[in-house]
């Protein structure tokens, strides 16, 4: 019989930032901490906090998941980083996991259409849609740059809505619109435990990624960036 895979999930794409550890897939720890600059200050306390609650070293950790984007910019940065170490130092394998598909398992079981909507600013948002068949979800619009109001104009109803960025775009829900339905706020938040369920299923198909070759789902240039008319992002 082979040995039980450890997994360590991480997400920092959004407001709230999250780490779990898992055994071939089923989440055995997490913690939470808040945005910004915590995302750095907090993340390898908790890890480290995590491992020794469940007694565990570094040979224990075989697979790395984390949520790739799209989402705050310095928040992937950070977590990405500290993925791709610990996979260098640990020889861990590395898995990405798309941030839209994390959220839209957060979508109640009577939802069959969902808009994944994260605040882009300037009216616009990151987003991506999805429709729930008998084998589970299927993305119908893959993570793009849109407004609310053109994603609405398109998508089948009811539809159902998650993500932090509703509030800033609640101008383009039309009222009252009653197959236009919002998501209870407590599941607007990508969490490390879904994290680690699609990491290990993405494992479990060999989706693994090279390091080197990882990188944040941005889809746009950070701000300063644009700002300061760089072609790279």
């Amino acid at each position: 019989m082979s040995q039980p895979i450890g997994g360590l999930a991480i997400e920092t794409s959004s407001r709230i930032g999250s780490v779990a550890l898992a055994q071939d897939g089923r989440v055995l720890a997490q913690e939470t901490f808040e945005h910004g600059l915590q995302h750095a200050a907090r993340m390898v306390p908790a890890i480290d906090e995590l491992c020794r609650r469940l007694d565990w070293n570094s040979g224990k950790l075989r697979q790395i998941y984390v949520s790739a984007g799209p989402g705050s910019f310095t928040g992937l940065r950070i977590g990405i980083t500290l993925a791709k170490t610990l996979a260098f130092v640990t020889g861990a394998k590395l898995v990405a996991v798309p941030t839209v598909r994390v959220l839209v398992e957060n979508a109640p079981p009577e939802a069959r259409h969902v808009i994944i909507v994260i605040d882009a600013k300037r009216d616009q948002i990151f987003t991506a849609s999805f429709e729930r068949d008998p084998d589970g979800w299927t993305q119908r619009e893959p993570a793009h740059l849109d407004s609310l109001a053109a994603m609405l104009a398109r998508a089948a109803r009811p539809v159902h809505l998650i993500g932090q960025g509703i509030p800033f775009h609640r101008k383009f829900i039309e009222e009252p619109d009653t197959e236009v339905l919002l998501v209870d706020e407590s599941l607007w938040q990508p969490r490390a435990e879904i994290v680690a369920q699609l990491g290990w299923e993405m494992a479990v198909r060999g989706q693994f990624i090279d390091p080197l070759k990882l990188s944040p789902i941005y889809i746009r240039r950070p701000e300063a960036e644009e700002k300061l008319g760089l072609t790279n992002p």
